[in-house]
């Protein structure tokens, strides 16, 4: 007996894709080193240290191009890296805005929507989430 799934038709997917509620969530990672210090802390983070960021960046949207993408990950990996470039080996707080407030996972994941909202928003397609690990064990993820 073949318990096989059959293959999708071109026709289930076409009308997969008309859904009215199907969406797509692309994402792209990049990384980059810093450090930074928290004022008003009490604890160890009050004091100068460094971690090896993780930033993903997530684009929603529910239209394809007419090569079937929503966003190149290509122009989503360049707009990214772009980004954290910005970051890369300082000292946060002596960066703006994080020289006034705090370099927080949660300052750092609004800093990337911002900056990315800018450069990566389309008609139909748009910066949905960024996630922020600050090491392997914890992360922010920042919605809007």
């Amino acid at each position: 007996m073949n318990t096989a799934h059959p293959t999708p038709t071109l026709g289930q997917i076409i009308n997969q894709l008309a859904a009215p509620a199907s969406t797509f969530a692309l994402s792209v990672t990049v990384d980059f080193a810093a450090a930074h210090q928290l004022h008003g802390y009490e604890g160890n983070c009050a004091r100068l240290h460094g971690h090896n960021w993780k930033i993903i960046v997530e684009v929603t949207g529910q239209k394809l191009d007419d090569v079937g993408m929503v966003l190149d990950f290509k122009t989503m990996k360049k707009a990214a890296r772009e980004a954290a470039k910005k970051l890369d080996h300082q000292f946060l707080n002596e960066i703006a805005p994080f020289d006034q407030i705090n370099p927080t996972a949660e300052h750092i994941a609004v800093w990337f929507f911002v900056e990315l909202s800018g450069v990566l928003n389309q008609t139909y397609a748009r910066v949905s989430a960024i996630t922020v690990w600050e090491n392997d064990y914890s992360a922010v993820t920042y919605r809007a």
